[in-house]
This record gives structure tokens, sequence and C-alpha cells, in this order.
């Protein structure tokens, strides 16, 4: 008995150079963006090692790159059988879920990431983000909040919370979402565009053109300064045209 395991073992290492050869090769395949001939290279990986999560969960990146969202699924579901505390795995799954057209299937694939690596920040926000797509507004909007809580210099829950307030038309709100987000990255131009489109919702012309002005300082996107220039020599001329009326 112990002769046979001991050739078992001695036969296993040659399995998993092999293996791992296989599994080396993919992975550079995948990073020069060859995903079909990665995908090749990885299968022969798995048929050597079917205990390989490496190589399914880099098979599982290039099914998702290749668009076939049901394919990764599948193969990140089996890394996740393998390593039950693969945050990446559990991560891509639910990336693969909101792709797939499917997002409250999602949900639990991002909480059981943040249960496994409670701060990092981009699955909390898929969360909310899931929760959102799938017309659960309240939550996602708690969610973000948590979110700028426990992590107040990261930019994307603010901009996500602050978009699908203007969504809900909350705009007041938002403004005060925007606002705080400056203080975060004064740079952040959409911030700026945000807080000027809110304040024009909300009747204040006169802020809204200052932060026009404020937008269009930082040098955005061509048709976005299109855009507020626009809306600048709008709220301008109705202003004049204000001023006019009352003097006659």
């Amino acid at each position: 008995m112990e002769e046979q395991q001991e050739k078992t073992k001695y036969m296993s290492k040659p399995k998993l150079r092999l293996a791992k050869s296989f599994s080396n090769k993919a992975d550079k395949l995948r990073e020069q963006s060859s995903y079909k001939d990665a995908v090749a290279i990885y299968l022969n990986a798995i048929l050597v090692d079917r205990k390989d999560v490496n190589s399914y969960y880099g098979l599982g990146l290039c099914y998702k790159s290749l668009g076939n969202y049901a394919k990764a699924i599948k193969t990140f579901e089996k890394a996740v059988e393998i390593k039950p505390d693969f945050y990446d795995a559990y991560y891509e799954l639910g990336i693969c879920h909101q792709l797939e057209g499917i997002p409250c299937g999602a949900i639990k694939n991002f909480v059981q990431a943040i249960q496994i690596n409670p701060d990092n920040p981009s699955a909390i926000l898929q969360l909310g983000i899931s929760h959102e797509l799938c017309e659960e507004d309240d939550m996602a909007l708690m969610i973000y909040q948590k979110l700028i809580e426990n992590s107040p210099n990261y930019v994307r829950a603010y901009e996500h919370k602050s978009t699908l307030l203007m969504k809900l038309k909350r705009y007041k709100e938002a403004c005060g979402v925007l606002i705080d987000l400056i203080k975060v990255a004064p740079t952040n131009a959409q911030a700026y565009l945000g807080i000027a489109t809110c304040l024009e919702k909300t009747g204040n012309k006169t802020d809204a053109q200052r932060y026009y002005r404020k937008f269009i300082q930082q040098k955005p996107q061509l048709n976005q300064a299109h855009f507020a220039k626009t809306r600048l020599q709008n709220l301008q001329q109705k202003t004049a045209n204000r001023n006019y009326l009352s003097l006659v």
C-alpha cells in the first residue's frame, strides 16, 4: 500500500509540472489578448490536473473577454468549488452575471466576495450597482452611502450615488453628494457638470452658471464642453431677458 502511494505521489509531480507549464503559457497568451489560443492551452492544463484552480480562473477570464459569459460563469463556479475563498473568482462571477443580463444573480457572488475581503471597495460598489440594476434603488443608495462613509476617498461611490439620485430626480440630494465629491477630488470635471445640472433643475440659475463655468475651466471633452457652453449661454440669455423686462 505504501509503495503504491509513493508511486502515485511520484507520478503526480511530472503531471503537476506539465499542468503548470501549460497554465503559464496560457497566461502569457491571455495577457497578449490571444484569448482563443489561451483557451486551448488552459483546457490542456485542466486535462492534466482537474484541480488546477488558476487554469479555471484564467479560462474564465478568456471566456469573459470573448463575450461568452455563460461559459465564463460555469468556469468561475468550478474555480470557487475548488477554492471556496477565491475572492477574484467570486468577483468575476458577479461581473459576468451582470454582463449576461442577470444582475440579481450577481448579488450573492458579490456578497460572498465581500465576506472574503470586506476591505476591498470594488465588490461593495458592484453590489450596489447590481441592486440598482434590479431596480432596488433604496438598497443601492444605502450601499453607496456606506461605501462613502467607510472609504471616503473612493470617488466612484460618490459618482454612482449622485447619478442614481439624479435619475430619481432628487437633485438637491445629488448636489450635496457632488459637493462632497469635489472636496475629495477637486479636479473631477463631471462633479462640476453634475452640480450645475442639479442647480439648474432646482431653479438656482445663478449658481448653475457659476458651476458650468467651473466645469468648462476643467477642459472637459469637446462634446461635453459644447453642452455646457450651450446651457451657459441659454441661462445668460434668460437672465438678460429677465433684467431687460424688469427695466421696461
